[in-house]
């Protein structure tokens, strides 16, 4: 692992540049809390960046920005969709409907919590993303075709929470009954269980054993090797130094709170 810019020699599927961002705090007489100040961040196919540095540097919020969770103040997040500049869309700008369809092709994220529709069974969380990039599925005119495509995507999950280690009894429960662990294990799925062209990781492994960690570093591993983009954040150095290609420090932030003027 390397902590050196980005050298890679293949064009970077995801290009930031200046991207700056702060928080109103509107319980504290509106003052502005910077968070992201001028960040610059190339991630190229195949490559993993871990973001590094104290809490409260912006990291978390950095994944959201590129995810579309948080707008930006001011800057540009190309993200490349399909392997040509023309295909580049700048996330910073893109309309709610644009997001909603990167996430459904091109973007997965791990977050640090699993947020889940209550009642819905932990295999189908997980299938509903496999369902939503399959085109047969919006033919519900398609005689069978809802069902066959369902049965399909919960065999890939199958799969995939068996490597997991999730225990099959918990796989028809709603994830809101599991433990820490075994929900992070649902959210990992729910990332990784179709490919993309960029993988936002934030804390993936925090609440999983020894065993769980290792599976989730083969996952990233097999990420990298399709030619996925990884930006992740990982406090486990295990983990970032068994993943991480290089590691991005970010620029730091104003340490004082200052006053809406």
């Amino acid at each position: 692992m390397t902590h050196a810019p980005h050298s890679s020699s293949a064009a970077p599927i995801l290009r930031v540049r200046g991207v700056r961002k702060h928080f109103t705090l509107h319980l504290r007489d509106g003052r502005d809390l910077p968070v992201l100040h001028g960040v610059d961040l190339d991630a190229a196919p195949g490559e993993c960046v871990a973001l590094v540095g104290a809490s409260g540097k912006g990291k978390s919020t950095l994944i959201k920005c590129l995810y579309g969770n948080y707008g930006v103040d001011a800057g540009s997040i190309l993200l490349r969709t399909d392997g040509t500049a023309r295909g580049e869309i700048d996330i910073a700008q893109a309309t709610p409907q644009q997001v909603i369809g990167l996430r459904q092709r091109a973007i997965a994220y791990v977050s640090q919590f699993l947020r889940a529709v209550p009642r819905v069974p932990a295999i189908d969380v997980v299938a509903e993303r496999l369902l939503q990039a399959n085109p047969v599925t919006a033919d519900l005119g398609q005689a069978g075709a809802w069902e066959a495509a369902q049965d399909a995507a919960r065999e890939e999950v199958a799969a995939l929470f068996e490597r997991l280690n999730l225990p099959r009894a918990l796989w028809q429960l709603p994830p809101a009954t599991f433990s820490g662990g075994e929900q992070q294990r649902v959210n990992i799925a729910r990332g990784f269980i179709l490919p993309s062209d960029l993988l936002l990781l934030d804390e993936p492994t925090a609440s999983l054993d020894a065993a769980n960690r290792r599976v989730v570093m083969q996952l990233i591993q097999e990420a990298k090797a399709r030619g996925t983009a990884v930006i992740g954040i990982f406090h486990d150095e295990e983990v970032r130094d068994a993943v991480a290609t290089r590691c991005v420090t970010l620029p730091s932030a104003a340490n004082e709170l200052e006053t809406t003027r």
